[in-house]
């Protein structure tokens, strides 16, 4: 018989709701003798589930999974929630059966280490001249003509309201693969830029007319509102029309689309006028929701999403849902900043689920993981990842 405490947390594992203690609970109460068949049959019984598994060796289990795991290639990845636990817990969702098992995949260390690197963010005024923002301490910002517009304190740049400008300049910050940077512009709206993104902005905004900046990469933006000075963020073909509202862009080159999804406000997107000035169809989008520009169609749909996915980064983590693996071997890429080669081709189009919790792991403890679950063979060579 199933206690009610441990039927809310098999719940909540079944729907990948459970936190590091939980997990830790049914962690401890299915290895106790005689509980894995009754979590067996409870996931059959209340689940549908017709596969059988007869074999309660989780040793045994865990060598079936990991063969069926590299043809299926459907995992949930679960995160290493603290150091002190000295193991990471897995969470794997085989064939639709949550089984949950031990493991110290995660602080297995290769022998050879990736040594990430050193690049700068670099801001660019509107005369040209370039100043490198260490991060480090607080500094002034000033314009060509040597007054300060603003000020730069760690990871964060503020600029002033100037209000008696009658012309627009322009800077651009550029964020290097590996960091994350915030800016706050001079209208009060503020920008926090992932890595190997840039954004153009005016210095000061003009009473009365649009705001626009000029985004390539991804930036997540909390717009101030005003009813008479319209904002707009340019990400290449598509205009992200806004009215004092908070959501992510996602604007790579290498990307095939832009994505915009919206938490707060309303926003509307649509292509760039073309050549000939024609105005485009206008797309709403309510918060919850998803805009994607195909770049090569260019056409813009949209579909309800889990916001909290596409935000993730900004708390340090890289959440993957059905995701191809060469688009994973991006933002990896991205966020620590390393070079990674893929000789796989059947590899990169097939499809992961993962989250990776990217202030506790390295580099080398994700694909540490990936080699003992998926079996991907790889190598470190001249400070880059190659895979075979």
């Amino acid at each position: 018989m199933i206690s009610e405490e441990i039927e809310k947390l098999i719940i909540k594992f079944l729907n990948r709701s459970s936190n590091s203690e939980e997990l830790d609970v049914l962690n401890n109460w299915i290895g106790e003798e005689g509980n894995y068949a009754i979590f067996k049959d409870y996931v059959k019984t209340h689940y549908a589930i017709t596969l059988a598994m007869n074999d309660p060796d989780l040793n045994k289990l865990r060598k079936q999974l990991q063969k069926e795991i590299r043809k299926d290639k459907n995992v949930f990845y679960g995160r290493r929630y603290a150091p002190a636990l000295k193991y990471a817990a897995i969470a794997i969702i085989f064939l639709g059966i949550g089984v949950l098992i031990k493991s110290d995949i995660l602080i297995n260390t290769p022998k050879e280490a990736i040594q990430p690197r050193s690049e700068a963010i670099q801001l660019v005024l509107d005369n040209g001249q370039i100043e490198i923002i260490s991060g480090n301490g607080a500094s002034l910002v000033k314009d060509s003509k040597g007054k300060v517009i603003g000020s730069s304190n760690g990871n964060k740049l503020v600029y002033q309201d100037v209000n008696e400008i009658k012309e627009l300049s322009f800077n651009t910050l550029s964020v290097p693969n590996g960091k994350q940077f915030t800016i706050t512009l001079s209208d009060g709206t503020n920008v926090h830029l992932n890595a190997g993104s840039s954004l153009r902005y005016p210095v000061s905004f003009l009473e009365g007319k649009q705001r626009e900046v000029f985004l390539m990469g991804e930036a997540y933006f909390d717009v101030a509102h005003s009813d008479q000075n319209p904002f707009i963020v340019s990400a290449q073909n598509l205009d992200i029309l806004v009215h004092g509202t908070k959501f992510n862009v996602s604007n790579y080159p290498e990307d095939r689309n832009t994505e915009v999804v919206l938490l707060d406000g309303s926003v509307s997107l649509t292509e760039s006028k073309g050549p000939t000035g024609e105005q485009q169809e206008e797309v709403f989008l309510k918060p919850g929701f998803k805009g994607v520009y195909n770049k090569s169609g260019s056409n813009i749909s949209k579909q309800e999403v889990n916001t909290s996915i596409y935000t993730s980064w900004m708390k340090g983590n890289l959440v993957f849902r059905d995701v191809a693996f060469e688009n994973i071997i991006q933002k990896l890429e991205r966020h620590y900043n390393v070079v990674i080669i893929n000789n796989n081709a059947k590899l990169a189009t097939e499809t992961f689920n993962a989250t990776i919790e990217t202030k506790h792991e390295t580099i080398e403890q994700v694909f540490n993981y990936f080699n003992k679950v998926y079996q991907i063979e790889y190598q470190i060579l001249d400070n880059k990842i190659i895979i075979n």
